[in-house]
């Protein structure tokens, strides 16, 4: 190999090790990675020049038509959660499990099922925030949920020709290099069902302990103030004449229901299979980070009609908390008497003083300094009041703006339409999603300061710089050298060639993507049938299975990606669950393609 590949090869190596060893951000590491690719010098013909790569070649990947769709689907997935249309297809998808392996056949089954025929990528866009908001009504941890989620897309994307991006890339090349006349829509479901099965129950058998429970779900504990939160159940809502248990309003997590006030009744000790009616006053108790969960549940709405008398719109709206100052003008009064809405343009939800809640109507709250005042207020608010000597703080709440639900209907129908649209080859999966987040801002389902707020740049930053890293590995050949070293293996044994393709390939999606693995390998696999005398559909299908089975590394294949910071993972836990699911494709695919297709 020449100092290109070597250089490439040692900054590789850093790379992978920083990710598994440190707890230094992906994005920083592979972009020093291919900042050091881009400026480490390197001989040529008797010079010196800089960099393995041109910055061209470097930054290539950040025009990749993947990277741009992903983009893309961040917007689409915020129209959805601005209008509440994620909670709704959460709880059509979801349910209501009871345990940790009965919420992960819920994810698992339904992914798997919608990525044999649609992109899995903007399945998983989709799902990842309505898991997130689940594992917590749940009491779970999300990491032991989102790498189920990642994992589901890709064993589904196995199952048929269109499942994933990688069987059309590999069927694209038999076509144009071979004399078959390519596979059809479930030939690879031979092999791809099986696999997919195997993979599923080594989730679900081992899920629960090799998965991390990373992130610690919202106590009480964690948040010692508690506030009292009156709800009013709107006329007309999807939730009268439902249980509570069916409303969902009986396991909210940090927050429990108090009371129901019904006209001049009082219920107590509300049982889970009390009905509710229109115009049922809900009283509930909790931490701050449950109101705001509340404040998105369709159907209701805040009993006090303060809330409606303010200048913004409600969907421009965000939940504030401001602790009261000495020099308040409005202690000594109530919140009624004081005229509070009219004096900050600030509607007061709930109150705490002491870190307890006070038990009094809202209006008629004696206001004293130290008081927590849990306020719907212009998102201008925090930024008017920050300074003034009213309040000792002044803190809003990220992403509590109230649902636009009335819009929902309107970004579920965009979804389905980007959906179908790529999926009958209509579009491509890239101007859909495009199309699909210009529908979101221009019907209003959210706005273009949330798109923006809502596309995770670190994500794309990931898997701009691991494009990159993969060309720079592509372009010197130390790809093709190692392909060529480990091929030697083989000998004249089509079973020991078959592995070797295989685990060839795994271990190039895991560092240089799915897609690029799978054209790097296509040519030497075919070679290596023709040396040896055999059918190459067996190779073939290896080639689609292990370019598609990324599970060990989160910079394999796009999904990976995008569940890495929601589910609070590092890099160590994708090998840990990963290596044993990779061994298992391989052995599976091994020993059942030449059965499918005898050599």
């Amino acid at each position: 190999m020449g100092c290109d590949a070597w250089t490439t090869l040692l900054v590789l190596a850093l790379v992978i090790g920083l990710l598994i060893f440190t707890r230094v951000a992906a994005d920083v590491v592979l972009l020093g990675g291919l900042t050091l690719l881009m400026v480490v010098p390197v001989p040529a013909d008797g010079a010196w020049r800089l960099g393995v790569l041109s910055a061209g070649e470097a930054l290539s990947g950040l025009s990749n038509p993947g990277l741009v769709t992903v983009g893309a689907l961040f917007i689409v997935v915020a129209g959805l959660g601005e209008t509440g249309g994620i909670d709704w297809l959460g709880q059509r998808l979801l349910g209501h499990p009871r345990t940790l392996v009965g919420a992960q056949v819920r994810i698992m089954g339904p992914v798997a099922g919608l990525s044999a025929f649609l992109n899995n990528t903007p399945v998983v866009a989709m799902l990842i925030p309505a898991v997130n908001d689940w594992a917590k009504k749940l009491g779970l941890s999300a990491s032991k949920l989102m790498i189920p989620l990642s994992y589901a897309a890709i064993l589904g994307g196995m199952c048929t020709l269109i499942g994933t991006s990688t069987n059309l890339v590999v069927n694209g090349l038999v076509i144009a290099n071979t004399d078959r006349p390519g596979l059809g829509m479930f030939d690879i479901t031979w092999l791809g069902l099986p696999c997919a099965l195997v993979g599923t129950t080594y989730l679900l058998l081992l899920g629960r302990w090799l998965l991390p429970a990373r992130k610690s779900v919202v106590s009480k504990m964690q948040d010692p103030r508690e506030y009292t939160v009156e709800m009013l159940v709107e006329p007309g809502s999807p939730l009268v004449d439902k249980s509570i248990e069916q409303a969902g309003l009986r396991h909210l997590l940090g927050m429990y229901l108090m009371e129901i006030h019904r006209h001049d009744e009082v219920l107590v000790a509300v049982s889970s299979e009390q009905r509710l009616l229109a115009d049922d006053r809900l009283v509930f108790v909790g931490i701050v980070e449950s109101v705001k969960d509340l404040h998105r549940i369709r159907g209701l709405k805040p009993a006090t009609d303060q809330v409606f008398k303010l200048d913004a719109p409600r969907h421009q709206r965000v939940l504030v908390e401001a602790v009261v100052s000495d020099t308040c003008p409005l202690v000594g009064k109530t919140i009624r008497d004081g005229r509070f809405r009219s004096v900050y343009n600030a509607a007061v939800i709930a109150a705490a003083r002491n870190g307890e809640r006070i038990r009094a109507k809202i209006g008629d709250i004696v206001l004293r300094p130290g008081d927590t005042l849990l306020l719907e207020a212009p998102p201008s608010f925090a930024q008017q009041q920050r300074d003034s000597r009213d309040f000792f703080l002044v803190s809003a709440m990220p992403d509590s703006t109230p649902r636009r639900h009335e819009k929902a209907w309107v970004a579920v129908v965009i979804l389905a339409a980007m959906v179908t649209a790529a999926a009958l080859g209509w579009l491509s999966m890239l101007v859909a999603a495009m199309l699909a987040a210009g529908l979101m801002i221009m019907t209003r389902c959210c706005s273009a300061a949330a798109a923006r707020r809502n596309v995770d740049w670190s994500v794309l930053i990931v898997i701009a710089a691991a494009l990159g890293i993969g060309r720079a590995l592509d372009r010197t050949g130390t790809a093709r050298v190692i392909a060529d070293t480990l091929l030697e293996i083989g000998g004249e044994n089509p079973w020991i060639a078959l592995a070797v393709i295989f685990g060839l390939t795994t271990l190039f999606t895991e560092i240089i993507t799915n897609n690029a693995a799978a054209a790097l390998l296509f040519p030497i696999a075919m070679a290596t049938a023709d040396r040896l005398g055999v059918n190459s559909m067996p190779f073939v299908a290896a080639i689609m299975i292990a370019a598609s089975a990324s599970f060990a590394t989160p910079l394999g294949y796009q999904t990976n990606l995008m569940v890495y910071g929601p589910g609070g993972y590092r890099f160590s836990d994708y090998l840990k669950i990963g290596i044993p699911l990779n061994l298992l494709m391989w052995i599976t695919t091994v020993g059942l393609a030449p059965l499918i297709w005898p050599f």
